[in-house]
């Protein structure tokens, strides 16, 4: 395996630090090719707005990241997010699964908010470890990152609320009343 594939000795602060940006932006990655995806797959325009604003704001992300493997003389690359994979497999499963528009509205808002607290929970952890160790400018731009996840999360919440979980749980009752699946109960 070339130098540059092997895993590193996670011994620091520093190790995890490089550690986790590389996880992040590999994360990022994927997170854009999901939300073109997902966008196709949404019969919602206010959840397909959403999903092109973030996509925005994500690519802005990926220069930020991009900004910070500069400032730390290292060439920007990302290490497989086994987190964010997993959770992409499982949107995957959702949209296969779900039996209709409805459903698969709350599903993608769910699998959305899944990356979301995931990115979140990163980003915080990176905003802290970047200050203990210097990396200041590194700082301001995860605390920029970090806002906008928790504001995407935030507008998620309110897309869901507003009327895709109501239009998912009527498209449940209409199913219980047919005894759930599909067909009138005797």
């Amino acid at each position: 395996m070339p130098p540059e594939k092997q895993p590193m000795a996670l011994k620091s602060l520093d190790n995890l630090f490089v550690h986790f940006l590389r996880d992040m932006y590999h994360a990022e990655k994927q997170a854009l090719r999901q939300m073109r995806m997902l966008a196709r797959k949404t019969d919602n325009e206010e959840l397909k707005e959403l999903l092109e604003t973030h996509r925005e704001e994500t690519e802005g992300q990926i220069e930020r990241l991009e900004k910070v493997f500069d400032h730390l003389d290292m060439r920007a690359r990302g290490s497989t997010c086994e987190a964010i994979v997993g959770i992409h497999e499982e949107a995957k499963e959702i949209l296969e699964e779900a039996a209709d528009e409805a459903t698969r509205n709350a599903g993608i808002v769910a699998s959305l908010q899944a990356v979301e607290h995931y990115e979140i929970a990163r980003y915080g952890t990176m905003v802290e470890w970047a200050k203990s160790l210097g990396h200041d400018e590194a700082a301001k731009l995860f605390e920029e990152t970090l806002a906008e996840e928790k504001a995407t999360d935030a507008k998620l919440s309110k897309v869901a609320r507003k009327h895709i979980n109501e239009m998912a749980k009527s498209r449940s009752r209409e199913d219980a009343g047919k005894g759930g699946n599909g067909r009138k109960a005797a």
